[in-house]
């Protein structure tokens, strides 16, 4: 009987060790056929240094109203690359890649000093000090999914540079991640393989979620297929992903959504399986005075499945506000 106890005992120390230093000791190499998210950029592509990122960011019109386009989780300036240049014949239009995503760059633990780059809060400042940099006092912010709570997040702190806000499948009440995540992915062994597990999964949660976005997939092209792709090409897009998960935090947007006074229009696909119509249609009822408009027969990407419903919306909205 004793004989089986050690055994039970070295097995359960052995299985301690494994779970305990396992992750510590394995090898993580280099992404492969990587390289600088800037060799990536297109020809209208111009960059910025704001806050120790080089901001990638496209600029269409001389309007004197100015849209700033913030993109959601997995996009970049891409997304909108079909209202872009329709929108610019009234406006001056501002599309950019938050940190993380697109072409803009990855910084990497130790190359910052405080808050993380990637945080909400970064992401917030960042708005604003890129509106300072290109001479904006004030503008329009268009946010889509993520990008449309750090549009939210940023009227709410700098109201007075806001116009007016347009919430696209914003992921304020549905889409974003469970608040129980955020301690899970900081134990040390989980913060380890974090971007491993990214590296091996993200291509399938990218394909699923492709899937999702649309009403109607089988209309997504060769051409916005290999737009999505292209960012996977850049340097350190794994572990740039993994901060941004580690940076999460959850915020009281929920329960300040009526504190928000500027002019709003939400938007949603009637089959948003991301951020379903009801939870638009709750953050519309949450802000005061508020425009609720339903595009039919879209899904979480209104703007690349319905252009020409999402441009009559917005132009609609932008001439009664501005």
């Amino acid at each position: 009987m004793k004989r089986y106890r050690r055994i039970i005992l070295v097995l359960i120390v052995i299985t301690l060790f494994v779970l305990v230093a396992g992750p510590f000791l394995i090898p993580i190499p280099p992404l492969e056929n990587t390289v600088p998210p800037g060799n990536l950029a297109d020809p209208d592509s111009r960059f910025i240094a704001i806050r120790n990122v080089d901001v990638h960011y496209k600029i269409e019109g001389k309007g004197d109203n100015v849209l700033i386009f913030l993109h959601g989780f997995g996009a970049s300036t891409f997304t909108w690359h079909k209202v872009i240049k329709p929108l610019s014949k009234n406006y001056t239009l501002i599309a950019y890649d938050r940190t993380g995503f697109g072409y803009s760059s990855r910084p990497m633990p130790g190359e910052w000093s405080g808050e993380s780059p990637y945080s909400q809060e970064s992401q917030v400042e960042q708005i604003v000090a890129l509106m300072d940099a290109l001479g904006v006092d004030k503008a329009v912010l268009v946010g889509n999914s993520a990008g449309g709570v750090t549009a939210a997040l940023t009227t709410l702190k700098y109201p007075e540079r806001i116009k007016a806000l347009i919430l696209v499948g914003a992921a304020i009440f549905k889409g974003g991640p469970p608040d129980w995540l955020a301690p899970l992915i900081r134990i040390p062994q989980v913060k380890r393989l974090g971007h491993l597990l990214i590296r091996k999964y993200y291509t399938n949660f990218f394909e699923i979620a492709r899937k999702l976005a649309w009403h109607d997939p089988s209309k997504q092209t060769e051409e916005i297929l290999a737009g999505y792709r292209k960012p996977m090409r850049a340097r350190d897009w794994d572990r740039a992903l993994w901060e941004f998960a580690l940076a999460y935090k959850s915020s009281s947007l929920k329960e300040r959504l009526s504190d928000i006074k500027v002019p709003v229009l939400v938007i949603t696909g009637e089959d948003d399986r991301i951020v379903p119509p009801e939870a638009s249609e709750k953050i519309a009822r949450k802000i005061p005075n508020a425009e609720l408009a339903v595009i039919s027969n879209t899904g979480h990407l209104p703007h690349e499945e319905a252009p020409e419903e999402f441009l009559e919306v917005v132009n609609n909205f932008l001439k009664e506000v501005l």
